[in-house]
């Protein structure tokens, strides 16, 4: 009778603080490798993940109370602008009544009316000026907005990749340690990891489920 010889599998562990955090074993030629995260770590991961999910779509729709918010600055800032030309022009328009009807004993003349229209011209490239600052107030809220979510839409993406990146770190251990090529861990992204991990036959645990 012939023997028939069992393959025993073999493999390796990473280990951090008692936990095995990434291990691989072939069975048949195959190398299988597992990463487990952690609790905490999954909360975080899933965390990224969900808001990156809820916010991408909207990120450039503001909501009523948004626009709401935008607009109460808007208007604080229009009126803080009119108060502003008023308070430099009226003065000086009642300084220029009180000169004139002084000297002449009416306003009904030539030297007031040119005054004024003088006055009345600066004051109108005040409008036109503050017109302007409005819109570019405008536009920066908007942007300001904008950069915010960007911010906290990069910060989560960055929490995900990292997560991610040590995540690769822990499966390349595992498998340099098991004597099998490393994935390459160049990008962090996402995407990348599971086309690496699908090239490299690896079933990675909690991250792909």
């Amino acid at each position: 009778m012939s023997k028939t010889t069992k393959v025993k599998p073999t493999g390796s562990e990473v280990r951090i603080n008692g936990q095995t955090k990434a291990s691989t074993r072939t069975v048949g030629g195959k190398t299988i490798t597992n990463y487990n995260m952690s609790d905490s770590e999954k909360a975080v991961y899933d965390y990224a993940q969900n808001a990156l999910k809820d916010n991408i779509s909207k990120v450039n729709v503001f909501s009523p109370d948004v626009q709401k918010d935008m607009q109460s600055q808007i208007n604080a800032y229009t009126q803080q602008g009119i108060d502003t030309i008023n308070n430099n022009y009226t003065p000086m328009i009642n300084s220029l009544k009180s000169d004139i009807a002084a000297r002449f004993g009416n306003l009904d003349n030539s030297s007031f009316m040119n005054k004024l229209n003088s006055i009345e011209q600066s004051r109108a490239g005040a409008q036109k000026a503050l017109t302007q600052d409005i819109i570019a107030k405008r536009n920066s809220l908007v942007s300001d907005e904008l950069q915010k979510r960007y911010n906290y839409l990069n910060f989560v993406n960055s929490i995900q990749n990292q997560i991610t990146t040590n995540a690769m770190n822990h499966v390349n251990s595992a498998l340099k340690s098991a004597g099998k090529a490393t994935v390459n861990s160049s990008s962090s992204n996402y995407e990348n990891m599971q086309n690496y991990l699908e090239m490299a036959g690896i079933i990675a645990t909690s991250i792909l489920a």
